[in-house]
């Protein structure tokens, strides 16, 4: 959950982990059998050779950095229609609170009001090279799964009026006041899954990154700079019939380096039925563990909780529900 701010965090249970690290060059049944394996048992998995150039990731990291380098005042002036625009500590519109100001844009045009075509012009590249890495990879996943139409999940985020989501995390450094627990942490954004379907995050070389395997304890993701990090949304979950696990995840700070993370959030049109194939009700999940529900009616869910409350299980078949 997140906590108001100062957000510490003390004397939690903290365990590194290696994420599965998936050459997207290897031999293809051997790539979509990594991922279907990572997607089960981590729900994250890192990504090389991935076929992105060097040269529009460092870009699209220096266009966000200089952004967020700018005066409050002009970043404040960034605003559209919410959610859209810059942000922060608020997270949300329920109250949440963490160490982090942001950038939120609609995937589909990624540009801020009253700024040079430069900042569009990079940040659209890069905006359409990894949504082609994220159509490449639920491809990948759809196979490797046995749907037989490969392109079940993908094809959600080629739509036109897909709701797609490009985010700048920016997190200064924040000094812990517990500097003699190796275990305390601030926290810049909070505990929580991601709703959409797929998730692919960069950031810069500094760690931040937690997820939670099992409750009560965190594990911290080295990042690697050659590397994507790929993980499933709630939404994915659902369509594989709970095959695949949508983790849950925070970014804590760093006490002495700013980390800026950028994440692509693949999400369908607003009025798409979210639903398991046919194909993923086997005999070891005999039925559909969820409900049917449009886009729009999960993502009203998700606006109207907490930021670390959780969504999916509303969507539950009641026969699922212990």
């Amino acid at each position: 959950m997140v906590v108001a701010s100062p957000n510490s965090i003390i004397g939690e249970k903290i365990i590194p982990i290696d994420l599965p690290m998936i050459d997207l060059s290897s031999e293809k049944s051997i790539v979509m059998k990594l991922i279907v394996k990572a997607c089960e048992e981590y729900g994250f998995f890192n990504v090389i050779n991935h076929g992105i150039p060097h040269d529009i990731i460092t870009k699209m990291e220096e266009v966000g950095f200089d952004f967020f380098a700018k005066p409050m005042e002009q970043k404040k002036l960034v605003a559209f229609d919410k959610p859209f625009g810059y942000g922060c500590k608020n997270i949300g519109f329920n109250g949440d609170m963490g160490e982090v100001e942001y950038l939120l844009l609609n995937a589909n045009v990624p540009s801020i009001p009253n700024d040079t075509s430069y900042f569009s012009s990079i940040v659209s590249t890069y905006t359409e090279a990894v949504k082609r890495l994220a159509c490449e990879i639920l491809e990948l996943m759809a196979e490797g799964l046995g749907v037989p139409n490969k392109s079940i999940f993908s094809t959600f985020i080629t739509q036109l009026d897909n709701d797609s989501l490009l985010r700048f995390n920016h997190y200064p450094p924040k000094d812990c006041k517990d500097r003699d627990n190796s275990n305390s942490y601030n926290v810049g954004f909070g505990e929580h899954s991601d709703p959409q379907i797929l998730t692919i995050l960069r950031s810069n070389d500094v760690a931040g990154l937690q997820i939670s395997l099992q409750h009560g304890v965190w594990n911290p993701v080295t990042p690697d700079p050659f590397a994507f990090c790929v993980n499933v949304g709630d939404l994915l979950e659902v369509m594989t019939n709970g095959r695949f696990m949508s983790v849950r995840h925070r970014a804590v700070t760093n006490s002495y380096k700013s980390r800026m993370s950028v994440a692509y959030f693949g999400a369908p049109p607003l009025d798409a039925c979210i639903v398991a194939p046919s194909v993923m009700v086997t005999p070891n999940r005999p039925s559909l563990l969820y409900k049917p529900f449009t886009w729009a009616e999960y993502k009203k869910v998700t606006y109207s909780l907490r930021l670390g409350d959780n969504r999916i299980d509303i969507f539950k078949n009641c026969t699922q529900i212990e």
